[in-house]
């Protein structure tokens, strides 16, 4: 069989990560059909493949789509070496099977098969390899390759979230992988952190500080971690949000009285308003090609979600349920749009489908805030709280599978999925 070798590049934060997760996650709810998955541990190297084995394993439970069959006293390495009806009988429908190694320029490089055992035939074989400090990575670029071919959907393990954490007086700009492991800190003050968004490559974070006395708008290199302020006027500055293409900024500003949408470079250059009300304009979202934004005003007399072209003109309002309704966020198709819905003293995560306008209240309610969606539209980031703090949780898309994601102090908050490299 011949193999395709995925190399992964060395895309790496300024400073050291933490080697353990610094969320623990609870999964709740599994998905309607469960497809039944065996992952043999993978020949070579043990504690390379111990560490595999637990992301890919990980990876996969968290979506509640995959049930994990038992491979225990069983352990082929080749497809040569699979006797198929042995599998059958486990109940297994997919097979992974693999070696991983160090090469001698120190590389990591894992070999593995994905197998249908009810066809008996070979689904996909690659190579996947990475610097030796990066194994985990290998296990979710594994796991991605895995969850595509039995589902027919991009995978988002090996992307990052960004959020912040408070502890007492403290705020940390956070990022991490999507498991909570190898977390790093972008930014620690004593002064109020919010709002972080992802330039769609990965390679910086717009977000609000109050360093600076008030609300104002930073960006800053995920390599260098050098920073830039690129918006400290007069009132607020605040709810930065990219262009798809990188080049645009979206910022709300009070400079001229209420809070506007104003649009400007990432440097901080070439300032414009687009948006013209009495009330209040906040919370951007871009439209994935770049031509529509979503926002939260109260121009109607209460918040609720509207759409305006990005080069300015009349805004459509969308959402007309009781409560109500604020932080849009596009879905990465753009067929749709998550946003908060408060009603009866309770937040929910809801979806809204912009052909139909219908609307799905995904959560059950609580304190549950700033949604954003994954790059395959299929999971949703959101704040919420248990146990008497702060803490990040997902939904599925379909509402079935929530994951509570705590970390190991403080409150989490202000969470967003970044993309997909």
């Amino acid at each position: 069989m011949k193999f395709w070798a995925v190399i992964l590049g060395s895309l790496m934060l300024a400073g050291s990560p933490v080697a353990t997760a610094a969320l623990n996650i609870e999964i709740i709810g599994a998905g309607e059909n469960q497809i039944p998955v065996s992952l043999v541990p993978f020949g070579g190297d043990q504690k390379l493949s111990a560490v595999i084995n637990d992301v890919v394993s990980g990876d996969l439970q968290r979506t509640g789509l995959f049930r994990l069959v038992d491979p225990t006293g069983k352990s082929p390495h080749q497809p040569a070496e699979v006797n198929y009806a042995d599998w059958q009988v486990r109940g297994a429908e997919a097979l992974a099977i693999g070696m991983v190694n160090t090469q001698p320029n120190g590389r990591i490089e894992a070999r593995f098969r994905l197998l249908d055992v009810v066809k008996q035939v070979e689904l996909t074989g690659q190579a996947v390899a990475a610097n030796g400090d990066q194994i985990r990575a290998v296990g979710h670029r594994i796991s991605d390759i895995i969850y595509e071919k039995l589902t027919g959907i991009k995978g988002v393990f090996s992307t990052r979230i960004a959020y912040v954490n408070r502890q007492g007086r403290k705020f940390s700009l956070m990022v991490a992988d999507s498991d909570g492991y190898n977390e790093q800190v972008v930014l620690s003050h004593n002064e109020p952190i919010m709002s972080p968004a992802w330039s769609p490559d990965g390679s910086h974070l717009a977000y609000v500080s109050f360093e600076t006395g008030h609300a104002s708008v930073f960006v800053q290199s995920l390599y260098t971690n050098q920073r830039k302020l690129v918006a400290d006027f007069r009132g607020s500055n605040s709810a930065p949000a990219w262009s798809p293409d990188g080049q645009q900024l979206a910022v709300v500003l009070t400079r001229e009285g209420s809070s506007q949408i104003y649009l400007m470079r990432p440097d901080g250059s070439d300032l414009h308003r687009i948006s013209y009300s009495g009330g209040i304009d906040t919370e951007p979202s871009f439209s994935p090609d770049g031509q529509w934004l979503l926002f939260t005003s109260d121009r109607g007399g209460t918040p609720q979600i509207y759409r305006m072209p990005v080069a300015g003109g009349q805004a459509q309002r969308l959402t007309f349920a009781g409560g109500n309704s604020f932080s849009p966020r596009y879905s990465p198709d753009g067929k749709n749009f998550v946003f908060t819905r408060l009603e009866g003293g309770r937040f929910y995560i809801c979806v809204q489908d912009f052909q139909t306008g219908q609307t799905e209240t995904l959560t059950t309610g609580g304190w549950e805030k700033k949604p954003s969606f994954a790059p395959n539209g299929k999971i949703i980031l959101f704040a919420s709280e248990a146990r008497g703090r702060g803490i990040l949780a997902t939904v599925s898309s379909d509402g079935r599978v929530q994951q509570h994601m705590f970390t190991q102090s403080g409150d989490a908050r202000e969470p967003v999925w970044g993309p997909q490299l």
